[in-house]
Order: structure tokens, then sequence, then C-alpha cells
């Protein structure tokens, strides 16, 4: 698949008093760490009472960083979605789009980070008494940055396009650094977090999903 777009913004789409929301809105949340589907298998660990060594936790901590909590309120749904639909079509990507995924607050502190990685999965989601992801895969990934940059330091949300000619080319997606603004992009793109190295970075995050590609 070639694409004439690796990502779609819209810058400030969102007020400052939304943000502002949200973000009360996610901190009132019981939070978790962030993890990644390599890191399950060492969480069931723990929750069997066999505790984690040292360098196991290390390892959590070595690709993602950071506190999250979900949350799957109607309005998010209704503020959101229609930016994604609207990238889909401008994009050209076009893709089948048929549920979204709860949506995800993320908190940043200092040192918290997420290091490069896909959105998607190898295999489509196995569950047969949910129509609504059974057999679907994570088609778009979207990013709403709540957080006024003059509130944070690092924190840099960074796009890779592998390429066999120069291996990779990696860029920092600027246009989206004001408050309120949207990032939108195929879940099988390469992306990281750097480290916040001063104040706190709060996001928001969604997963489109649809039927497998053809």
């Amino acid at each position: 698949m070639i694409l004439q777009y690796g990502y779609w913004f819209f810058k400030n789409a969102l007020s400052k008093e939304q943000c502002d929301f949200l973000i009360k809105h996610g901190l009132s949340q019981k939070t978790q760490p962030g993890i990644t589907g390599t890191e399950v298998e060492l969480l069931q660990k723990e929750k069997d009472k066999k505790h984690l060594t040292k360098d196991e936790l290390a390892s959590l901590k070595k690709i993602r960083d950071s506190e999250i909590c979900f949350i799957d309120d109607d309005f998010l749904y209704k503020l959101i979605t229609p930016f994604i639909y609207q990238a889909n079509k401008g994009a050209g990507w076009n893709f089948k789009i048929d549920w979204h995924e709860r949506m995800q607050f993320t908190k940043y502190k200092l040192n918290q980070h997420y290091d490069w990685h896909q959105d998607g999965f190898v295999e489509p989601y196995k569950n047969p008494d949910d129509p609504n992801f059974d057999n679907k895969i994570r088609k778009l990934s979207t990013v709403v940055f709540l957080s006024d940059p003059k509130d944070y330091e690092g924190g840099e949300f960074l796009i890779n396009f592998p390429n066999p000619k120069n291996d990779s080319k990696s860029i920092e997606v600027e246009e989206v650094k004001s408050k309120g603004s949207i990032l939108i992009f195929p879940s099988f793109i390469w992306h990281c977090v750097k480290p916040v190295t001063k104040g706190t970075r709060y996001s928001l995050v969604s997963w489109s999903i649809g039927p497998t590609f053809n």
C-alpha cells in the first residue's frame, strides 16, 4: 500500500475549555501503568503472585512508561469521530471503519515516554461474542493533544517512515504541538513519544477498527 499522506492533522481543533475539561475528566479516573502487547505475559505473572524481578520491572518501563485510563463516554465519540472520518477521506486512505475502541487518556510525567511502536497487532481481534471486534484490526490511530506546549518540555511526537533506500526517516510532527490539535494516521505507522523533560503532557488516544485488509 502506497500512502500519499502518512498522517493528517487538525490544528487547534478543540478549544482550551474543551481540553481543560477532558484533562479534568481523565484525572478523575483511576489510572494504571500503560502496557504493550509484549508486556502482557509479565503482567500476568505479577497477577499470579509470581513477583517480577528488577529486570522484568525495568523491561516494562523500557518501552513504555506512562499512566493511563480508558474512557467510554458518548460525548467523546461525538466530539472526536467526525475528525477521524474527515481525515480518512481527506487523506485518501478511505479505510473501511465501523467501530472505535475505548478512548485512552494518557499522562506523561518527568522522564516518561513511549518508545517506537505500531498500534496494530499481528492477528485480528478474536471475539466471536462481540461482532464489533471479531476478526477486525486497528486501522486508524488518533491522538488529541490536550496540553499547552508551555506546560511541558520534551514529549515530542515522532513518526517513522521505513524506506529500504535510506533505512528510515523519522520526523517530528510539529503541526500538532498546539493545545487542542488532533493527529490521525494509519495504525501500522511507526511512532513514538520522546521522554518528557519538564512538566506533564496529557493526551487522548483513540483507535478506529474495521475488517481486515483484503
